[in-house]
């Protein structure tokens, strides 16, 4: 039995070893030992390929990339929603040490523009279309003198994905044509995977910065291969397994702990839909027998509350992971009472490691699992610090949750400044949450010392809304936090102060964030204030505003979280 801690210091456990083979290397092992074995499902594209076949499609893709002439080390982005493309990419490219860069669907054009140009993006697969969205028209719309890296352009050319125009997009090529011009057995994807190293990056995501800009955190084979299958070791994933994924594939949740929890574990992974839909969830889960389930706690919340939801059969499910944003203890009741999800488990971390550091396992006792985020994952260790001081702290006593070990990013793209604040000297990734640490090594996630809100599983950073609303002609000032809220835990509000002799309204302000910045980054309620409340010394007193709204709203806080 361990000993109880007595100081806030966790290390995991050192079996099993860590994988030290890049992705595709590892996947072409696990092809060999089940080739006929259903590695994906994409009900709505009625799309389902074994091992074997997702392993000659992505050889294919892989060459048809090469043929464009990308090279090793190149940026390719994703701009789309969940398909079986998606995956096709992100192996295609790992087999050729191509960089897929994930860029959210939600990003609307000057988002884009600067996730695209920060990292020099060479290629970009993106879909047509999705419900109101034109990605084609917002690409057209920058046009090649704001992209000045981006040579090519290819776009999903498929029922479902809106691609029902003509042609001939000028410089676009479709997905199929790319598919096509490849050869399953181009030499050059083996010879190219044979110089890979498992520490060389492969995937940049950005995260919302509080410098106003998101940063590119860049993540390598080791990183994010070896955290798939942690994340699959504690819901004790097998190849009779099939994972639903209704997360986002451009989230770690999605890629990372979806797609490569699978295939580290020869399991099937499982679309529902393109973008989160419940009733899909449900009739999928039923339709393919699913036996794990991921979500945020609101996308569980949607599905339990469901007018349909008694209609359907979840027997079959066993295990799956929330994580996102913490989880009401009464969510969790019912998604173990309901979903039948006896071995659910709840996950924490970040993307810039990978994303996962700690996770409660099926045999976490259930009082566990909901009141914390279970414990350091094996090969990585955690600590709580006073982040004055940086001494770490007694077990117990709340502080800055730092993570060290194979999880922590390569580091922040092109930005080693950003990159140096955040992993210190001796390799810590200081997180900005708060947290405590009980003799266990169960982690307790107690707040932020970031003023970061998370908005149904979206992590957004005021200072990035308030850099976007400063452009407004008729803003002088602005602050911007989050306020709670029951459906997605918590919104954004803006204190706006005009310029003199200047007003403006509500939807003026929201008018101007339309089209630019990402829905979920749009404050839902906006204020005209003539002052901020601020401290003896002029600095802003946010959780003043926070206070103020809560009580002119009639908020509370979900004490449950």
């Amino acid at each position: 039995m361990t000993p109880p801690l007595t100081t806030s210091l966790a290390v995991g456990q050192t079996q099993p070893l860590l994988i030290e083979q890049t992705i595709g290397s590892f996947f072409d092992g696990m092809v060999a030992q089940r080739p006929e074995h259903l590695a994906v499902i994409s009900a709505h594209q009625k799309q389902r390929h074994t091992y074997r076949e997702l392993q000659t499609l992505a050889n294919q893709l892989a060459s048809g990339l090469l043929n464009l002439g990308l090279a090793t080390g190149d940026r390719v982005g994703i701009w789309s929603h969940n398909n079986a493309q998606w995956l096709l990419l992100q192996i295609a490219t790992a087999k050729v040490g191509l960089i897929l860069v994930n860029i959210n669907p939600a990003y609307r054009s000057s988002e884009l523009e600067y996730a695209l140009n920060k990292v020099g993006c060479k290629a970009l697969v993106t879909m047509a279309r999705f419900k109101t969205s034109n990605y084609l028209g917002i690409l057209r719309e920058l046009g090649p003198a704001k992209l000045p890296h981006l040579t090519h352009t290819v776009w999903i050319d498929e029922a479902g994905q809106g691609a029902t125009h003509d042609e001939g997009e000028p410089g676009m090529l479709r997905f199929s044509q790319l598919l096509a011009s490849g050869q399953a057995d181009d030499p050059r994807v083996a010879a190219i995977g044979a110089t890979l190293k498992n520490t060389d990056p492969i995937n940049i995501q950005f995260t919302s910065g509080t410098t106003g800009f998101p940063k590119g955190a860049t993540l390598t084979h080791r990183n994010i291969l070896n955290n798939g299958f942690f994340v699959g070791e504690c819901m004790k994933l097998t190849p009779a397994d099939r994972l639903c994924v209704p997360v986002p594939l451009y989230h770690c949740f999605g890629m990372v702990m979806g797609n490569l929890g699978c295939i580290t574990h020869g399991a099937t992974v499982v679309y529902p839909n393109d973008g989160f839909d419940a009733l899909t969830v449900l009739q999928t889960v039923q339709d393919e027998r699913c036996t794990a389930l991921y979500g945020v706690p609101t996308m569980f919340i949607a599905q339990l509350d469901h007018p349909r939801f008694a209609e359907f059969d979840l027997s079959s499910l066993r295990t799956g992971c929330m994580a996102g944003s913490p989880c009401p203890i009464e969510v969790m009741k019912r998604v173990v009472a309901d979903m039948h999800m006896t071995d659910i488990t709840i996950a924490y971390g970040m993307t810039e490691t990978s994303p996962v550091s700690c996770q409660s396992s099926i045999d976490t006792p259930l009082a566990k699992r909901v009141s914390t985020v279970g414990q350091v994952q094996p090969h990585l260790q955690v600590k709580v610090i006073d982040s004055g001081t940086g001494v770490t702290l007694p077990v117990g006593q709340s502080g800055e949750l730092c993570t060290k070990g194979y999880s922590v990013m390569h580091g922040y793209w092109d930005d080693e400044a950003k990159t140096r604040e955040a992993i210190d000297a001796d390799g810590w990734m200081h997180t900005g949450d708060l947290a405590t640490l009980d003799e266990e090594g169960y982690v307790n996630i107690v707040g932020r010392i970031k003023d970061l809100v998370i908005r149904g599983g979206e992590n957004v950073y005021p200072r990035e809304v308030e850099e976007f609303l400063y452009r407004h002609p008729k803003v002088q000032d602005v602050q911007v936090v989050g306020v709670p809220d029951k459906k997605y835990g918590e919104e954004l509000c803006a204190w706006v102060i005009t310029k003199p002799g200047q007003t403006a309204t509500e939807d003026e302000i929201r008018s101007f964030c339309i089209g630019q910045i990402a829905h979920y980054k749009v404050p839902r309620y906006i204020r005209f204030v003539e002052a901020f409340p601020m401290t003896i010394t002029g600095k802003i007193q946010k959780f003043k505003i926070r206070e103020v709204m809560k009580d002119e709203l009639k908020l509370a806080e979900d004490k449950t979280a």
